[in-house]
């Protein structure tokens, strides 16, 4: 399915999104990311998704398997090709496409 044709979430099938939220302790940065994919997860993926926040400081090694090299990272692991966003969540456009979903303007 291309990109053009995607349907938002609640308008196609229903998808089961895993995502792995890497995070740095409290660092303005890491805190911005939480909280800017909570909101986006409630909003546009509620209940269809499995958020894991880790952080690198209390999890080296699992940082170390998913070969980390800048925070926050958020990994989609599912539905379809694994995909990674790194920043602060902030671009809620942009975290839309990466998760490969999109929204009515």
């Amino acid at each position: 399915m291309t990109e053009q044709n995607q349907l938002p979430l609640d308008q196609g099938e229903n998808q089961f999104f895993r995502l792995r939220l890497f995070v740095i302790g409290a660092s303005p940065n890491s805190v911005r990311a939480i909280a800017n994919l909570k909101i986006i997860c409630e909003r546009y993926l509620k209940p269809n998704y499995e958020l894991e926040i880790i952080d690198v400081y209390q999890q080296p090694l699992i940082a170390r398997e998913e070969q980390i090299i800048a925070l926050p990272l958020l990994i989609k692991k599912s539905p379809g090709v694994e995909r990674k966003l790194i920043g602060d969540m902030s671009n809620t456009d942009k975290v839309l496409k990466g998760l490969g979903i999109f929204t009515e303007s």
